[in-house]
């Protein structure tokens, strides 16, 4: 007899363990799975200065292996600079379609007051 109330408690239990599943299950997904506009930013930060200190590398390099300082170091420090901003924009762009695809689907954005 002393089984009866242990095993009344254990499903008791699973029922309620079932029903959190079920529960975590049905949830929307939590903010901190996208991006937030801080996270965003340094993204293109980061592709800008890298793309920058690329084109420096790249222009200091061939400068040093051919002994022509300022020729290549310029030129490659502007390439590379343009490919930072390309890169920049690109992601910018796929930012702005993922929030019109959000916006479209009836998701409500409350990021911008409104």
């Amino acid at each position: 007899m002393s089984d009866d109330p242990e095993k009344a408690q254990l499903d008791a239990l699973s029922e309620r363990i079932e029903d959190l599943k079920r529960s975590a299950a049905t949830e929307a997904p939590r903010g901190d799975e996208h991006f937030s506009g801080a996270q965003q930013g340094w993204r293109m930060v980061t592709e800008l200065v890298a793309g920058l200190l690329i084109g420096l590398s790249l222009g200091y390099g061939l400068d040093w292996l051919f002994g022509t300082l300022p020729i290549f170091l310029l030129l490659f420090t502007l390439l590379g600079f343009g490919a930072g901003v390309n890169v920049m924009m690109r992601t910018a762009k796929e930012v702005q379609n993922e929030h019109f695809a959000r916006d479209a689907g009836g998701e409500k954005d409350d990021t911008h007051g409104g």
